[in-house]
């Protein structure tokens, strides 16, 4: 088997942008019309009354986030279809995607065909980093343009405000542009400007966005963290102290999710076949394990949903405990989650958060 190739933070940007070369892209995006422009909605989808609604959440992570399509893989086995993807940097691109109707055998299909440096839009005059306008082209086509208010699934890309390091949900408008402004890695792409703001990747203000599943309305929260695990940090590297801190982040907003899936994506990542075809079926597998627990914790749920009343989908939500903040315009304005201002967790079985590694 191919050794895996080690990725340097340099070359995050031709990780990112190789996604959209390697699956089809191609021309130049146009900035979209201000009515196009992503944004926060209030507004969220409901589900039938008597069922929980489920949010799979999608973390940050580089060629890491192969790992999410194998968790979609055994999810989809077991019969759990979330009814809201949250992603936040990589995550959002494998979010975007599942969520315009992508099955995991196509997303797999898609991620196995990588062509790691078949495209580049690097503007030579701004320091040699991207614009990121591939990237939105991509998804756009592959969404045959559709807006994310109209895809199949519920979807929201999580991105951060540039001026403050506030976490930013964007639930409505061209789901290109906000998954472009979600993956906008800091000093490898330029920032996006959205109604007049800059914005910046997800993973500086929330890498694992489960509280912004829990301000759109989850009652259930299946989170993916798919960062180097903490037995993996190599002592004396130049980035531990950068990884250790977006654990802490990640560890934060844990505890306002039912379950989180940490599968083994190595100590470094990858960018040959083999190496993602070892992050999808090591995720898989340990998912697979755990759906016994994950549809017990529906379940519960359920009899949770049926004998409640479920507010109105433009409330804030009632059951809501401290720190589970409103899903409004403002609602993210203290700028990065830690664990000291993550607020008390609610389960849907009123346990412990599981935490699968």
């Amino acid at each position: 088997m191919t050794s895996p190739v080690v990725i340097r933070p340099l070359a995050i940007a031709v990780v990112l942008l190789a996604l959209a070369a390697s699956w089809g892209c191609a021309g130049v995006a146009l900035e979209p019309e201000a009515t196009q422009q992503p944004k926060l909605e209030a507004g969220r989808r409901r589900v039938p009354e008597g069922r929980p609604k489920v949010a799979l959440v999608l973390g940050s992570g580089g060629t890491r986030a192969f790992a999410h399509i194998g968790v979609i893989k055994a999810l989809e086995e077991a019969g759990i279809e979330p009814d809201l993807v949250v992603g936040s940097s990589a995550g959002a691109i494998v979010g975007a995607l599942y969520s315009g109707g992508y099955r995991s055998a196509e997303l797999e299909q898609l991620a196995l065909q990588l062509n790691p440096l078949a495209f580049l839009d690097i503007s030579i005059f701004d320091n040699a980093r991207a614009k990121g306008l591939a990237l939105q082209e991509f998804i756009n086509l592959r969404l045959d343009g559709r807006p994310i208010e109209r895809l199949p699934r519920e979807f929201a890309a999580v991105a951060t405000r540039a001026r403050d390091g506030a976490m930013q949900i964007f639930n409505y408008g061209d789901a290109g542009l906000a998954v472009r402004a979600s993956s906008a890695t800091r000093r490898r792409f330029l920032p996006v400007k959205i109604n007049g703001e800059e914005y910046i990747d997800g993973v500086e203000s929330s890498p694992v966005p489960i509280r912004a599943a829990r301000c759109l309305g989850a009652d259930v929260v299946i989170a993916v963290n798919v960062q180097v695990r903490p037995e993996r940090l190599q002592p004396g590297s130049r980035w531990r102290d950068v990884l250790v801190f977006r654990q802490k982040m990640v560890d934060g907003e844990a505890r306002d999710a039912d379950f989180v899936i940490h599968p083994d994506t190595g100590d470094s990542m990858g960018l040959s076949e083999s190496y993602r075809r070892h992050v999808i079926a090591r995720a898989e597998v340990d998912t697979r394990e755990q759906v016994a627990q994950i549809r017990a914790a529906i379940g519960t749920a359920s009899s949770v949903a049926r004998g409640s009343s479920r507010p109105s989908a433009d409330s804030d939500r009632d059951r809501r405990e401290p720190g589970i903040q409103p899903c409004t315009r403002n609602a993210f304005v203290a700028g990065p989650l830690s664990a000291a201002t993550s607020g008390a967790a609610r389960r849907a079985d009123g346990g412990v958060v599981r935490s699968i590694t």
